[in-house]
């Protein structure tokens, strides 16, 4: 049974998992945030290209952009690294509790040294208003 170790007098303990699988649901609903965030940004930066607003306005816009997406590929990472580890343990049943924030860190780390400074770009939201925004200036 997942979460479910053994301790050496063979007894059975359960390693519960509830408060972090807690906290995960709060993470991924402040996803929906920056969701929300990267909308109204894009909204804004339209609405400064249609009234032909000065350019480092939408400079200032698609920075912003950059920064929302940087923050979603964070903590998607970080949810990532801590479903990880948690599927990890309660498949692997080890005798002893493992240090669930380093094994955590370990993991978050090691999707983060795989980014690079490209990879935001490929975010859907930010491909999107990049997009909006040259068809709205080829008008």
């Amino acid at each position: 049974m997942p979460g479910r170790s053994s301790t050496s007098s063979g007894s059975t303990r359960y390693i519960s998992f509830s408060g972090v699988e807690s906290a995960l649901s709060s993470l991924k609903n402040f996803q929906s945030c920056i969701s929300s965030g990267m909308d109204t940004v894009s909204s804004v930066a339209l609405d400064l290209v249609e009234t032909q607003t000065e350019v480092s306005s939408e400079h200032s816009m698609d920075k912003a952009m950059v920064e929302f997406a940087k923050m979603d590929r964070e903590l998607s990472h970080y949810v990532k690294a801590v479903q990880s580890t948690i599927n990890h343990v309660k498949e692997e049943r080890p005798e002893k509790v493992p240090d669930l924030k380093l094994l955590v860190e370990k993991k978050f780390l090691a999707l983060q040294d795989k980014n690079s400074d490209a990879d935001f770009k490929e975010n859907e939201k930010f491909v999107q208003f990049k997009q909006q925004l040259r068809e709205l200036k080829k008008q």
